[in-house]
């Protein structure tokens, strides 16, 4: 059982200059995560750079992510894979583990039908108990999850959550108007974070949130306390960060700024190289100007209700 709703973020997979993991920094900066108020922790996406790691790395950074967070809050494992016998491997596997739950991507490198799709995304609902957010970026991974399809899905019952990541955020009006709350929806990019929860999104899977965890966790609590305008303010000297987050070198980006607030390494797995040149100047200057003016925040923990 998930609670769908908070700030979950999308964390990075911290390897030493070696390239191995890790898992002390690891755990420096989930703990920061947990520390801020973060409501799940989800492994294994882009930001996890999970296409590089391999299949006893996976499971190490579970077993971890468990031993740190314990029951606290919920470890969730993202789904990529390349085919639904995989997908189901990585999902039963996943629990077998303690994984609480799953966000599961469409199938990667094949554009699949609408139809091709669903049967995809049931197959392994129906080959797990864990509960499921579908992850739908069709800017990013080319297939659209309509709201048609998520009707369909829905017969699942672990399916319960999307990460809304189409860029258009009259998405999230849609979804909660047609399904309620049998569909819990999170906002998926950074740069529409508050406009998203202002409108009635469940949660936020978030990116910066992996240098700024209290920032982020706050303006979340801020928006649902009815103090929108406290939130605003953070949120105005958070967007040049957030917007480090809409790049391909969204990785490169957030643990560069993980350095800057002492919770992460630069060190990325190739193909990913470290910045060069004036793009890693430019990053740096966002990142220090940032730092610079860090807002003091309120005690969000603790909110009364406006």
């Amino acid at each position: 059982m998930i609670n769908w709703e908070g700030v979950m973020p999308a964390v990075t997979t911290k390897f030493t200059s070696e390239d191995k993991l890790d898992l002390a920094m690891f755990e420096t900066n989930i703990k920061a995560q947990v520390e801020a108020g973060v409501s799940g922790i989800i492994l294994g996406g882009t930001l996890g750079e999970a296409s590089t790691l391999t299949k006893d790395e996976k499971e190490t950074l579970i077993k971890t992510s468990l031993e740190i967070v314990g029951d606290q809050i919920p470890v969730i494992i993202n789904i990529a894979e390349q085919s639904t016998k995989d997908a189901i491997e990585v999902a039963q596997n996943a629990e077998k583990l303690g994984a609480k739950g799953l966000m599961m991507l469409p199938p990667m490198r094949y554009k699949a039908t609408d139809y091709e799709t669903v049967v995809y995304f049931k197959a392994v609902a129906n080959s797990t108990s864990l509960p499921i957010m579908i992850y739908n970026n069709p800017v990013d991974y080319k297939i659209e999850v309509t709201l048609d399809m998520m009707e369909d899905l829905l017969e699942c019952d672990n399916i319960q959550a999307v990460k809304e990541s189409t860029r258009d955020i009259t998405n999230v009006i849609r979804l909660k108007t047609r399904f309620g709350d049998r569909l819990k929806v999170f906002t998926g990019v950074d740069t529409l974070g508050l406009e998203s929860l202002v409108i009635g999104a469940d949660g936020w899977v978030a990116g910066l949130v992996c240098a700024y965890p209290a920032e982020t966790v706050a303006i979340y609590e801020l928006v649902k306390a009815g103090r929108t305008q406290e939130a605003l303010e953070i949120y105005k000297w958070f967007m040049p960060l957030l917007e480090l987050d809409i790049s391909p070198q969204l990785v490169q980006n957030i643990k560069l700024a993980e350095v800057a607030t002492g919770i992460g390494t630069e060190n990325v797995r190739a193909p990913r190289l470290p910045l060069q040149g004036k793009e890693r100047e430019r990053v740096l200057k966002v990142i220090e100007t940032a730092m610079k003016n860090r807002p003091e925040l309120p005690d969000y923990k603790n909110l009364s209700v406006v």
